[in-house]
């Protein structure tokens, strides 16, 4: 899945609840929180920009209640 510099990222909730949807670099640092606040149950598609990072391997990890996916990423420049 590379991407240059745009990428989408997209989820599903079955419950309407709080998520937290964060960005690490392959060290495991922290380099962006996308989106921290409420979310509406059913489709939602969050747009990433990484223009800002240099190429390389990121990880995104998407939290709601005690669920909580990590997926990775590959920026190409």
């Amino acid at each position: 899945n590379p991407f240059n510099p745009v990428t989408n990222i997209t989820y599903t909730l079955t419950h309407a609840g709080d998520i937290n949807l964060e960005v690490f670099n392959s060290l495991g640092e922290k380099v962006k929180t996308i989106y921290r606040g409420f979310s509406q149950a059913g489709d939602h598609r969050i747009v990433f920009d990484a223009s800002e990072f240099s190429s390389g391997v990121y990880f995104y990890t998407l939290t709601a209640g005690d669920f909580s996916v990590t997926k990775k990423m590959l920026l190409v420049k």
